[in-house]
């Protein structure tokens, strides 16, 4: 589907963690049409929110031209970050409500410069619950952090 020359990218995230911090592994699945991509990968050391939100820079990183896209999540952390607090935290030089350092900020600065050039909409999803396309995201997380600890 495109609206006047702008693709229109659907991006479905998940992250997953082995204890928290622990080993973690992030899957993402990118939809255009009928065309689809899926992506996935590790961090030996790390939590649940950086998987979270690797797994959204990713999908964006790999987008080749500016698009209109929904990005769909179980993470409240990445949607209400995006949707309610950026602003507050870069208006507050990067603090948050309590005026402590932002947690991750740079996962979110990598966040904000990915995003810039596409019409994005943020859309929560609740986790574990049928959700198909947010089932696979979780499974290729998990196998990562499966497939990893093998080694």
């Amino acid at each position: 589907m495109k609206t006047k020359g702008v693709p229109y990218v659907e991006i479905f995230a998940d992250g997953a963690c082995s204890g928290n911090p622990g080993p973690g592994g992030f899957g993402a699945i990118l939809r255009s049409g009928e065309k689809e991509k899926e992506i996935s990968g590790f961090e030996p050391m790390t939590t649940n929110n950086r998987m979270e939100l690797t797994a959204i820079i990713i999908a964006l990183e790999s987008l080749k031209m500016p698009c209109r896209l929904i990005v769909t999540t179980d993470s409240n952390y990445v949607v209400k970050g995006m949707n309610e607090w950026i602003n507050g935290w870069i208006k507050n030089n990067w603090k948050n409500s309590q005026k402590k350092e932002v947690l991750n900020r740079d996962l979110w600065e990598r966040l904000i410069k990915a995003a810039r050039p596409h019409d994005v909409s943020w859309k929560w999803i609740k986790g574990h619950n049928g959700h198909a396309e947010n089932e696979r995201c979780d499974r290729l997380a998990t196998e990562e952090i499966t497939r990893n600890r093998k080694k």
